[in-house]
């Protein structure tokens, strides 16, 4: 692994964490996880198995160190594991279209509603669901506004990161 590589994806997941951490809540304490979109763009950009492992595992522990959903640290982890091959093996089948963004902003709508399913479904399995609330609820009024949101963000992150790598000629693998 190059070492620009590794402190790109270093970057991105510090980043991640600090914008996780900022992201003021907006149902019951819980907020969009920025974490998701820095993560599905480090894979976008450096796709190997490598990264794609690494980086997964980086983004499922900061997202469990600063989670505020109570004993979400094993959700976190299980589901950044998951999730980021799932979002690997779709950007794989789609690599061709996945630099235009509208293609990515797909991608990544995906990935976040996969994240959801599995974080919300680990979550229950492992420690339940807080106040007793149900899946469903918690689905609707968490995963897809979030959802909505990091496909928003992603529209403006992703040109600005593409850019800068542009700019600066950064290769990727």
């Amino acid at each position: 692994m190059k070492t620009r590589v590794l402190v790109t994806l270093s970057l991105f997941a510090a980043i991640g964490a600090v914008l996780h951490m900022v992201m003021p809540p907006f149902y019951d304490g819980m907020k969009p996880d920025m974490m998701l979109i820095m993560m599905f763009i480090g894979i976008m950009l450096f796709p190997s198995l490598k990264n794609v492992t690494l980086l997964s595992i980086v983004t499922g522990i900061l997202s469990a160190l600063t989670t505020n959903f109570p004993g979400g640290q094993i959700p976190n982890i299980i589901d950044k594991l998951i999730t980021a091959f799932i979002f690997y093996g779709l950007f794989l089948l789609v690599k061709k279209f996945a630099q235009n963004i509208v293609v990515a902003t797909v991608l990544v709508v995906i990935g976040t509603i996969v994240s959801g399913t599995i974080f919300l479904t680990a979550a229950l399995i492992i420690v339940g669901l807080p106040g007793g609330a149900a899946f469903i609820a918690l689905f609707l009024s968490v995963v897809l506004p979030a959802t909505l949101f990091n496909g928003a963000a992603t529209i403006i992150v992703l040109p600005i990161v593409q850019a800068i790598f542009k700019r600066s000629n950064f290769i990727t693998a």
